[in-house]
């Protein structure tokens, strides 16, 4: 029976887990984050976000040592919880990595239309209110067909996408915060915060769990370790994806508001763009940002689409959802069918445009924390020793603290009735999914 291959090292696992987590939302999204909570709030809050989830990241770390399994939290809530709780607690998790997908691919259009004006034509029809445009829907939708013919072809091709994505981010990112430092003032920067500092942080600390997203994905890939793969590596792995991940938010940040006067960019398509062009008085620095841009797209469309199949594989694996996305490819040893599945759902997702950018944000941060509870409440239950217990009592705190704040109405910020309904979409739709998987597999028993 084929298997999945045994090819990724410690910086293939740092590039999916980095990648996964660094997308566009600094470039689109730069503008509700420095309305939500200043300069200084939106910089610490993601700051705090990667401190905080330490925590998380460590049981995450042991659990991955324990269960290398890629359905990783179903897997680890199976331990103790029953069959349904395991199932909807991996279809969560399976949102916060799926639902990225696109994000990214409308995400494409909207910067491709920044640099081309003329992609903003042949208007299709409206969602919420929003435009869809043909031109840009041919954009996500080929981009989304390169992606899955990469993953459909093997993890160690895309894993070299992913390595190579990443270094221009982050050769590039150097290079903008460096521009900021020179060419800066500090008189930008106020005031630093939006309102007082503890509610600025705050409201910015609530969407943070879904841009910090994709530390928790290597355990994902842990079937597909090379075999002299040492397993404190995946600790480490972990560990680094979290603190380069929120330093890059963090220092973003701080970047765009030091070049220009941070409350002259709100309310601005492309914030951080706007900011270097007026910081220098020169447009060169947005082609270098939209670039940027198109490598950290490219980065995280690519990290949360071979999760979100590794997950489906899983998830079908153990019975959950049909069988046949299980399937793995005889010739590249990936989870071919799973790849298909996930293409047609972000294809899907894609013809709902730009109307689910902010939606998207919300419901999965919500989704991230819950499968960071899930994963340290099944530790809690399965490790006695209190060494090991401290550790997973400050995740399973850190990770309520964050998913109450999404969902309990007394919280500034929390779920609205939009984002209400499109979880309730999500789960019933595995419900749907699980319901026919357990007839099936009722039939067969017969």
């Amino acid at each position: 029976m084929p298997s999945l291959a045994r090819k990724l090292r410690l910086h293939d696992y740092f590039a999916l887990a980095f990648g996964t987590m660094i997308g566009t939302g600094w470039l689109v999204l730069m503008d509700d984050w420095l309305g939500r909570g200043g300069p200084a709030g939106a910089a610490l809050a993601f700051a705090l976000g990667g401190i905080i989830l330490l925590p998380v990241g460590y049981v995450y770390g042991q659990w991955v040592k324990r269960l290398p399994d890629a359905a990783g939290e179903a897997a680890y809530t199976a331990q103790v919880f029953p069959p349904i709780v395991s199932y909807f607690t991996g279809w969560m998790m399976l949102l916060a990595y799926f639902i990225v997908c696109p994000w990214e691919a409308v995400a494409l259009g909207k910067i491709a239309a920044y640099i081309f004006p003329w992609l903003d034509s042949f208007e299709l029809y409206r969602v919420a209110g929003q435009p869809v445009f043909l031109p840009r829907l041919v954009l996500g939708i080929a981009l989304t067909l390169l992606l899955a013919t990469i993953n459909y072809r093997g993890i160690r091709l895309s894993a070299n996408f992913q390595k190579t994505m990443s270094s221009m981010v982050l050769l590039i990112f150097l290079a903008l915060v460096g521009i900021s430092a020179v060419r800066g003032v500090p008189a930008n920067f106020h005031p630093a915060f939006r309102a007082t500092p503890f509610l600025s942080i705050l409201l910015t600390l609530q969407i943070v769990p879904y841009f910090l997203t994709g530390f928790e994905s290597v355990p994902k890939y842990a079937e597909e370790a090379n075999p002299d793969f040492r397993q404190t590596s995946y600790m480490q792995a972990i560990g680094l994806a979290l603190g380069v991940g929120a330093l890059f938010y963090a220092l973003s940040i701080t970047a765009v508001a030091y070049i220009a006067p941070w409350q002259s960019l709100l309310g601005k398509r492309f914030a951080t763009a706007i900011a270097f062009e007026h910081g220098i008085g020169r447009h060169w620095p947005v082609q270098l940002i939209l670039a940027m841009a198109l490598f950290g797209l490219f980065q995280c469309f690519n990290g949360n689409f071979a999760a979100s199949t590794r997950m489906l594989f899983a998830f079908a694996r153990r019975g959950t959802v049909a069988t046949r996305f299980a399937t793995i490819h005889e010739r590249f040893s990936t989870p071919s069918v799973a790849v298909i599945g996930v293409t047609v759902g972000t294809l899907l997702g894609l013809l709902l445009g730009d109307a689910i950018l902010v939606p998207i944000t919300e419901v999965g941060s919500m989704a991230s924390a819950l499968g960071w509870l899930a994963a340290c409440v099944s530790f809690w239950l399965v490790e006695p020793r209190p060494r090991m217990r401290f550790p997973t009592g400050l995740g399973i705190c850190v990770s309520l603290l964050l998913l109450l704040m999404k969902l309990v109405p007394a919280f500034p910020g929390h779920f609205t009735p939009t984002e209400w309904i499109a979880l309730a979409i999500w789960l019933l739709i595995g419900a749907i999914l699980h319901r026919r998987s357990q007839s099936a597999s009722a039939i067969l028993a017969k």
